[in-house]
């Protein structure tokens, strides 16, 4: 009796583009139009209070510790061991903020796992 692999069916794999797709986004404008913009970050600095303001602030203190590279790759670890939708939802946009938000060492990791995993079994249904 032949194994089934772990394989997003097709409204699974909609829902992991459009969660990979927003998080990417959402990434690279924090980016492009926060971090690396001078005159949001320095208007940030001078003690403007507003929800960019304050996503930089979090988004800056996540990527300082490398909260999303680890958080990508333990959520693709998990994934390797057991896949799941969830875990793979997770793990894919833990893995484009660190990409893209400077842990792209980690998140790199990540990836790969995620790759691995399509190629383990799926879990058993009772």
């Amino acid at each position: 009796m032949q194994t089934r692999l772990f394989l997003p069916t097709a409204r699974q794999t909609n829902w992991l583009m459009a969660v990979g797709f927003l998080a990417l986004g959402e990434a690279l404008y924090l980016r492009y139009l926060g971090v690396e913009n001078s005159q949001v970050a320095l208007a940030c600095q001078a003690g403007l209070d507003t929800w960019l303001c304050a996503t930089l602030g979090l988004a800056t203190s996540l990527f300082r510790h490398s909260i999303f590279g680890w958080c990508a790759l333990c959520c693709a670890l998990l994934n390797l061991m057991r896949p799941s939708i969830l875990l793979t939802s997770v793990a894919l946009a833990a893995t484009a903020f660190g990409l893209v938000l400077y842990n792209a060492g980690l998140a790199g990791l990540a990836a790969a796992l995620m790759i691995l995993s399509l190629a383990r079994p799926a879990p058993e249904t009772e």
